[in-house]
């Protein structure tokens, strides 16, 4: 019998992810492959595929809708909410930090040291998930050539609307008889029905988003959070524009543009720029945060629970298994363009962080530490580094 895993143990691990994944919701799917696929065995492969294929599949925050899944694979419910708040917690504080304007550690030698360190350890979990990735979802002459024309596409013209376009092009492409893309997904003997509550709580709340203009500021931001995070698809980057077209007139470009910066350099999901940008509302700080963190996740989570079991039926049909077959590959070519910007462009900028990024890959392959001794040696050695040059 499977061990069961207790909710601390959820928290504590997504927590420390939380707290040191840099580099976007690409390089997020990397961190929980080696954390939760290869170090802990908590799903298989196949598992973790029918996850990030569902995923893609949602309006919502890709990669923290994985980690909210892999939390209700272990405990239920109140287990993918004890990943999600790990997860996301770290962010979130800062972000209410940066909008209290309690923002004066940042800036500081140690603490940008710190942060250049933990930029490097991106580079070289993103490099061992792309590799692991790509032995796993591009067994396939047709799986490969989607990933590498995924990559070449994105490198080429990068931006959310080319994302969106790739994923629909390969799951379109997998979906068709031309395309034969192995046995990716096999049947789930676990596939269950829709679960319709969630789904019809997101229904009636997505339905009666205009009534909460009406019914005071702090109705009206979950209104405004909620139809985000419902109507977005390809993740954090999509959501400024939503965002901007939704409450960008009330908060102005200044304030968009503070928050947006400052979750592109954070760890965990970029969705916290909602937090931010709620603090910033004329109501209580907190509250706003609060109510705009909780409302923008929401919908995609909703989606989660509703279709989540029965995903592992559909994703056993011959099309829709070839369409997330394909959709993996394509991933794995988001995760090479990742791999080069932002990950690799944004943390290696000489000799000496090359050299840490080529030891660190041949510890991580090879010795296979704990993820929290990585994170205490590149957050030292980028401290260190930051110090001396300065």
């Amino acid at each position: 019998m499977e061990e069961r895993t207790s909710l601390i143990e959820i928290f504590r691990r997504f927590l420390v992810l939380g707290c040191t994944s840099f580099g976007g919701p690409a390089a997020h799917l990397g961190y929980f492959r080696g954390e939760f696929v290869e170090r802990l065995g908590w799903l298989d492969e196949a598992a973790y595929a029918r996850l990030v294929a569902l995923s893609q599949f949602l309006p919502g925050p890709g990669s923290s809708q994985v980690g909210f899944a892999i939390g209700l694979e272990r405990r239920g419910l109140a287990g993918g909410l004890a990943a999600f708040a790990g997860f996301t917690v770290p962010s979130v504080m800062i972000m209410l930090g940066l909008a209290a304007g309690a923002s004066t550690v940042a800036g500081t030698v140690a603490f940008d040291g710190l942060v250049a360190g933990l930029k490097l350890l991106a580079v070289v979990v993103v490099a061992d998930a792309t590799l692991g990735m790509g032995r796993s979802f591009c067994v396939t002459r047709a799986g490969a050539a989607i990933a590498a024309v995924t990559a070449a596409a994105l490198l080429a013209a990068p931006g959310p609307a080319m994302q969106i376009l790739l994923l629909a092009l390969a799951g379109a492409a997998g979906a068709s008889r031309s395309f034969v893309l192995g046995d990716a997904l096999p049947t789930d003997d676990r596939a269950g029905a829709v679960r319709w509550l969630p789904l019809g709580l997101f229904a009636v709340l997505l339905a009666g988003v205009p009534l909460l203009a009406g019914a005071g500021p702090v109705a009206a931001i979950f209104g405004d959070f909620f139809t985000a995070g419902a109507l977005v698809f390809g993740g954090g980057h999509v959501v400024l524009p939503l965002l901007a077209d939704l409450v960008g007139a009330e908060l102005g470009t200044e304030t968009f543009l503070t928050g947006y910066a400052a979750a592109q350099a954070l760890p965990g999901p970029m969705f916290t720029l909602a937090t931010y940008l709620g603090a910033k509302f004329a109501v209580p700080p907190v509250t706003g945060a609060l109510v705009a963190t909780v409302a923008i996740f929401l919908p995609g989570f909703l989606l989660v629970l509703a279709l989540r079991e029965a995903w592992h039926g559909l994703a056993a049909r011959p099309r829709v298994a070839g369409a997330a077959a394909a959709i993996n590959a394509a991933v794995v070519g988001l995760l090479i363009a990742a791999l080069y910007d932002p990950v690799f462009v944004s943390a290696v900028d000489d000799g000496l962080a090359a050299a840490a990024v080529v030891l660190g890959t041949f510890v991580l392959r090879r010795l296979r530490p704990p993820i929290l001794v990585l994170v205490l040696g590149f957050g030292a050695f980028g401290a260190i580094t930051g110090t001396l040059v300065s």
